[in-house]
């Protein structure tokens, strides 16, 4: 069987395909025991080989999918937890459907931020060594044929370009580095960690990220709710599937103010984790007895905007860093124009 590190993460296209996989052997009225084993003879010569084996000999013994998930590394924590809910709630079968959608659309957003990093900065560096190694230096030389002495100013604006050209090739390949560094640990187990860093850090990252865990809330909540779990119940189960600990503290805030008295469609509207507006809905839910249906178009909702937001994102991160190469680099070469031009213009 194919060698793999042990903690290496499973890339979003494989968890897509097993989620898949999975939710179509159930379609077909296989059992789940069955739909593992020929899972393992179909991807026999996969990376992921003794991964699904592993998973379909604890299968055996364990009889639940979710135990057979959730001691190895290299599933992801939201997909064995929802993997547990969906089997509790009787409804798998949509679960991974569900989560093969979620993760064809996360390998395809991380493409996208792959692309629109990657691609400016390595084309930023080799633009400034190419100047830097290769222009100023023939522009240096050109002034030196030209037998002109240059000014103290035209000399002094020469080094300030160079300076800065330095400076911002070496900036240039510190976030590289640290770019590399964030893709790969994103594809290990110090994923979480790596979020939690991206969200101190960044607002936009950490408003997301708030909206992505109340999507999987409203995921959670509408599923349970339809299959006839307590609210009570169905709120225990919805901390693990976060993503970050304020999230988490938002819903234990929830259940407090529940267990004071409060409506769960107050609780849920004064929390930082909901629009209020959501609160409303979700009283009219109760209201009607639809309080499921509303989490599930709530989840939509978030889900929407969870996917427009990152596409944003994207969509600027690639034009924003070539606009700033692009004034870095005219200054360098400013710098070395203009003391040119000067000393052509006292010659002529």
């Amino acid at each position: 069987m194919a060698k793999m590190q042990k903690k290496e993460r499973m890339s979003p296209q494989e968890l897509s395909s097993f989620c898949t996989q999975v939710a179509l052997m159930m379609e077909s009225g296989m059992t789940l025991y069955d739909g593992m084993e020929a899972l393992v003879q179909t991807n026999h010569t996969s990376a992921y080989a003794e991964v699904y084996a592993a998973a379909s000999k604890k299968l055996l013994e364990t009889g639940t999918l979710y135990e057979a998930l959730k001691d190895d590394p290299h599933w992801p924590p939201y997909l064995v937890e929802m993997t547990g809910i969906g089997e509790r709630a009787g409804k798998l079968e949509e679960v991974m459907k569900n989560l093969s959608l979620y993760y064809e659309r996360e390998g395809r957003i991380r493409r996208a931020i792959n692309s629109a990093v990657a691609y400016p900065l390595v084309l930023g560096v080799m633009l400034l060594l190419v100047v830097l190694i290769q222009v100023l230096p023939v522009f240096r030389r050109v002034l030196n044929s030209m037998g002109v002495a240059m000014s103290a100013s035209g000399a002094a604006m020469m080094t300030v370009g160079d300076v800065i050209g330095w400076v911002v090739l070496a900036l240039g390949l510190i976030i590289l580095v640290l770019a590399v560094v964030i893709m790969v640990l994103m594809h290990t187990g110090k994923r979480e960690k790596v979020q939690q860093f991206l969200q101190s850090r960044f607002p936009a990252v950490k408003k997301l990220s708030m909206k992505l865990s109340a999507s999987r809330v409203a995921s959670v909540l509408s599923m349970m709710l339809s299959s006839g779990f307590p609210l009570d119940e169905a709120l225990d189960m919805v901390p693990a599937l976060l993503p970050d600990k304020t999230a988490a503290h938002e819903i234990d805030k929830i259940r407090q103010q529940m267990s004071e008295g409060v409506a769960f469609g107050d609780a849920l509207g004064q929390s930082a984790l909901f629009d209020e507006i959501y609160g409303a809905m979700v009283r009219m839910g109760i209201a009607t007895g639809h309080e499921d249906q509303v989490m599930k178009k709530i989840a939509t909702v978030y889900e929407e905007q969870v996917e427009e937001g990152i596409s944003n994102l994207v969509s600027i991160i690639e034009p924003t860093m070539v606009a700033v190469l692009s004034i870095v680099l005219g200054a360098i070469l400013l710098s070395v124009m203009l003391p040119m031009a000067g000393i052509v213009s006292s010659i002529l």
